[in-house]
């Protein structure tokens, strides 16, 4: 199941500087999915984003509102 993934993987960064630090240099959800795709995880962009607002141990999901962004 993705959001099983998505919480394994929440999980982790927590515990690895490194990875936390990736993650939070992504600039989008697509980009942090490939680079938990890369790790073993499989969930989505989009999943990440519906996730927004929830806590995971330590991790909070939280998006990212970029400047110069148009929807």
């Amino acid at each position: 199941m993705s959001l099983d993934q998505l919480k394994q993987f929440l999980v982790r960064m927590q515990d690895e500087p490194a990875l936390r630090q990736q993650v939070q240099a992504a600039a989008t959800a697509d980009d942090v999915a490939q680079i938990a795709t890369a790790l073993g995880y499989s969930f989505s962009g989009d999943e990440l984003l519906r996730f927004s607002g929830q806590r995971v141990g330590r991790v909070t999901v939280s998006k990212r509102d970029l400047p110069g962004e148009y929807n």
